[in-house]
């Protein structure tokens, strides 16, 4: 009887030892490592935080980046670890992606803007258009945008369809054909580099600005910006304020090609 005691004890034991991967080891080891893996390898999210790619995303929009478009680079992993250099995989971007990088002159900082020169372009703004290789891009207006997140709420901005030479469109905003960044020298991309502006051509600090973005490394390149997941015209802690700031209509929106 004791025996069967004894032998019942060691039965109920076996049955009652958690397998690993019902431990809190392997529960904390998952909500680490898994979210690390996907930031890493997959998608990562990113906040828009300035209007220098309006009217295609705006301030408080959520996004996610795919990771594996152009292969991996040590920007690709956090903290960006100096394992390699150059990339590995790599397809290279196609004119037009809104693409998420690391600013040359600082790459502790994220930029995203839209790729408009690649390896050996010239690229040139002359009276506000966008020239490649010595063609001026074709820009058809349409309607004003209306700006509610600036000082003067509801300002209109004027609207292009501008339409790149593989015959891909996107909308920008231009409404000061004589800017400061409307006219520029040629530029010539560098063999490796890219040519990158923001579709807000008017408050937009991209590659025309040589001292500070300039051209911009394959190296560098983090991913390329997908849909937009959340938009919200508040901040996102500000949790009693979102009823009246999110913007459904922006839920999913591809940033695909169109």
């Amino acid at each position: 009887m004791i025996e069967d005691d004894i032998n019942k004890t060691e039965e109920q034991v076996a049955r009652e030892k958690l397998r690993f991967y019902e431990t809190w080891t392997f529960l904390i080891l998952f909500c680490i490592c898994v979210p690390i893996l996907i930031r890493s390898f997959l998608y990562t999210p990113f906040h828009i935080p300035s209007g220098s790619m309006k009217p295609t995303l705006l301030v408080g929009d959520y996004i996610f980046v795919s990771k594996f478009s152009y292969g991996y680079s040590k920007y690709s992993f956090p903290l960006a670890p100096n394992i390699f250099s150059g990339r590995i995989f790599y397809e290279e971007p196609k004119r037009g992606d809104i693409i998420v990088f690391r600013l040359p002159t600082d790459t502790k900082i994220d930029y995203i803007k839209r790729l408009v020169g690649l390896p050996g372009d010239r690229i040139q703004v002359r009276g506000g258009k966008l020239i490649i290789n010595g063609d001026i891009l074709k820009t058809e207006k349409i309607e004003d945008f209306k700006d509610d997140e600036m000082s003067e709420a509801g300002r209109l901005i004027t609207r292009y369809i501008e339409t790149l030479p593989e015959g891909k469109k996107h909308q920008i905003l231009d409404d000061n054909p004589r800017g400061g960044l409307d006219e520029t020298p040629v530029f010539t991309v560098p063999e490796g580099h890219f040519f990158f502006m923001g579709d807000n051509r008017d408050n937009s600090q991209d590659s025309r600005v040589m001292s500070s973005v300039g051209f911009v490394p394959a190296e560098n390149l983090i991913g390329r910006a997908e849909v937009v997941f959340v938009s919200m015209s508040d901040s996102i802690w500000r949790f009693w304020a979102w009823f009246s700031s999110i913007r459904t209509e922006r839920f999913f929106m591809p940033l695909g090609d169109k």
